[in-house]
């Protein structure tokens, strides 16, 4: 944290990304996620008085939109005062200014708690039994994430994961995630191991690829486990090869005919949970 003095003793852009950095860690702050040695510490004044007064400085900002201005203004004289809410839409406000929009890795996500017994045992979560989605070589962090979110929202048992697909413990994979990486857990196996795990369970194996049955049409099975490809790829050919269930597509009208690898699971989980809750 920066001295409000001092911070309005800066100028121009150095100001401007002081204000940004220094909005970002207070709503860390705020969450509870604060970076070691980022915590607000200041004894003489409030963390409230403290966001008010960064507010009342970035006020003076010449280069502030008509329109941020009057939401921080609104924001400033709200009670009760909502401090995560304020540092938000004044960092965004600088980064309008400084000509650069938050990235995925610039959103101040907090992770879900995990639910525990009076024991500090997690809870049992509540999902279709012997539902699996497979990984294979995703490379992003952030759809490794993403995966992981929709898998655990909508009842996947577990995610297994290839030997080439980025660590789940990744920061930017653990941040898209929400908490949901520790949540649900996860395995990394081969192809072959995936093909012996399968045969274990008696379950089916499905790709979700393009040329196959349209979704709508598609009879998912009441246990079984998912394949989604890498982003450059797709589903590998000796991955194709363990569907012995066939191939679900999401049909598409646009000229692009793509979807991102995250959103696309989270079409198809959306459309298996929901036959699955028929069936039940």
């Amino acid at each position: 944290m920066i001295d409000p003095g001092k911070l309005s003793q800066l100028e121009g852009g150095q100001k401007r990304r002081k204000i940004a950095l220094t909005f970002g860690a207070l709503e860390r702050d705020i969450l509870g996620i604060s970076e070691k040695g980022n915590e607000y510490n200041y004894k003489n004044i409030s963390r409230a008085q403290y966001i008010k007064k960064l507010i009342e400085i970035t006020l003076k900002d010449p280069l502030l939109s008509a329109d941020a201005s009057a939401l921080l203004k609104n924001v400033l004289n709200e009670e009760p005062f909502d401090e995560k809410r304020a540092c938000n839409l004044a960092r965004n406000a600088m980064f309008a200014i400084i000509g650069t929009f938050p990235a995925e890795w610039d959103l101040i996500i907090a992770p879900h708690p995990l639910l525990k017994d009076e024991k500090g045992l997690v809870k049992v979560r509540d999902f279709f039994p012997e539902v699996y989605v497979y990984a294979e070589d995703i490379r992003s962090p952030f759809n490794l994430g993403s995966i992981f979110r929709s898998a655990e929202a909508l009842g996947v048992e577990q995610v297994l994961i290839s030997p080439l697909c980025v660590p789940p413990n990744h920061p930017k994979a653990e941040r898209s995630a929400m908490g949901c990486i520790e949540t649900l857990g996860y395995k990394k196996m081969n192809l072959q191991e995936l093909g012996e795990f399968a045969k274990q369970k008696e379950i089916p194996i499905f790709v979700l690829e393009t040329g196959g049955t349209p979704i709508d049409k598609f009879e998912f099975p009441q246990k079984g486990i998912c394949i989604i490809g890498s982003e450059e790829l797709g589903v590998s050919p000796q991955a194709l090869e363990k569907a012995t269930y066939g191939c679900v597509t999401i049909p598409m009208k646009g000229l692009k005919a793509s979807l991102n690898v995250g959103v696309a699971y989270g079409i198809l989980m959306q459309k298996w949970a929901e036959s699955l809750g028929h069936k039940n």
